[in-house]
């Protein structure tokens, strides 16, 4: 998709305050830190759209980014980071946990691993829980530019055993520095609009 017209429309925490227009929405989920706002930029083809941050758990809130007036991109608060309170952990977890289960205009999360490592005990509680619910993923494996290419399929195999991925669930190596998989990765959401 060339991608002319993108607007943070709201950042959100109760199901009152999401958009309304009922467009497709794609969540991002991932581990704080992974890259999240590194593959929306990459993706909306800004420098700094998504505010990426050196200090992860910076997104506290559910950040619907609208696209081209066609679909959302829904960033979703980093899990796994350590820093913040187990109270805040907690109502991360609840207020992810509502929008993930609820949100009827909701067609995939794309959850995002770092590929040069087997995803984490968080990155496999968010996939089981997307499974158990029956809600449609696509695995993003980003940076992939930091390991050499004949790597690249030996690294995702482990991530695809490590999560115990469905041979149905995409799997795309993904880059933000290169562009890698963008193409890929945007055939795959275009084809659940």
């Amino acid at each position: 998709m060339k991608v002319n017209n993108v607007e943070l429309v709201i950042s959100a925490v109760r199901p009152d305050q999401y958009p309304e227009d009922s467009l497709p929405e794609f969540a991002l989920a991932g581990r704080s830190n992974v890259g999240k706002s590194s593959f929306i930029n990459k993706m909306i083809g800004r420098k700094s759209m998504a505010r990426i941050s050196s200090k992860p758990g910076k997104t506290q809130t559910l950040n619907f980014y609208k696209i081209e007036e066609k679909l959302f991109y829904v960033d979703v608060p980093g899990y796994g980071y350590a820093k913040v309170s187990k109270g805040e952990r907690e109502a991360w977890g609840k207020m992810i946990e509502r929008y993930i289960t609820d949100r009827e205009p909701l067609r995939a999360v794309i959850q995002i691993v770092d590929l040069r490592h087997p995803p984490s005990r968080d990155d496999i509680a968010m996939y089981d829980f997307m499974k158990h619910f029956g809600i449609p993923c696509i695995i993003i494996a980003t940076k992939a530019d930091k390991i050499p290419k004949g790597k690249w399929d030996k690294h995702k195999k482990i991530v695809r055993d490590t999560l115990e991925m469905e041979k149905t669930d995409p799997l795309i190596v993904f880059s933000s520095e290169t562009g890698l998989g963008k193409d890929e990765a945007w055939k795959e959401i275009e084809s659940r609009m």
